[in-house]
């Protein structure tokens, strides 16, 4: 059973990565590092081509903003051999949440289990 999951699970784009890619990863990629969130960094031998093997969901909000410079090739070297300085006032990277259950509710919205009563407004009846 675990070599057929494995398969449909390699079919699918959703759950990391395609059978392409993990052909094109096998042949072509260098591992260059992996992140807190178990995303695994590749670039090909030339270092003209970056991209990453997401651990889980595939969502680019994911990518902290670290490997995000390196990808896009705003630097040079991966923040595994040089770390990028963080200030004390900068906040740790939290991927976006938007369509799940950790999603932001304001006090009002009724997907929060206890939305606040209404005030603002009163409804209206038919006379």
């Amino acid at each position: 059973m675990g070599i057929l999951k494995s398969i449909l699970r390699a079919a699918t784009w959703w759950n990391g990565q395609t059978l392409n890619t993990q052909l094109w990863t096998w042949r072509k990629g260098t591992k260059v590092g992996e992140d807190e969130a178990g995303n695994i960094y590749y670039e090909n031998a030339d270092k003209s081509r970056r991209w990453v093997i997401f651990n889980g969901d595939v969502e680019a909000s994911r990518v902290n903003p670290d490997w995000h410079g390196w990808l896009h090739h705003t630097w040079a070297e991966p923040p595994t051999k040089a770390p990028l300085q963080h200030r004390a006032w900068q906040k740790p990277h939290i991927p976006n949440m938007t369509g799940t259950a950790m999603a932001y509710a304001p006090a009002g919205s009724l997907r929060r289990t206890d939305p606040a009563p209404r005030s603002d407004y009163e409804a209206w009846t038919p006379e």
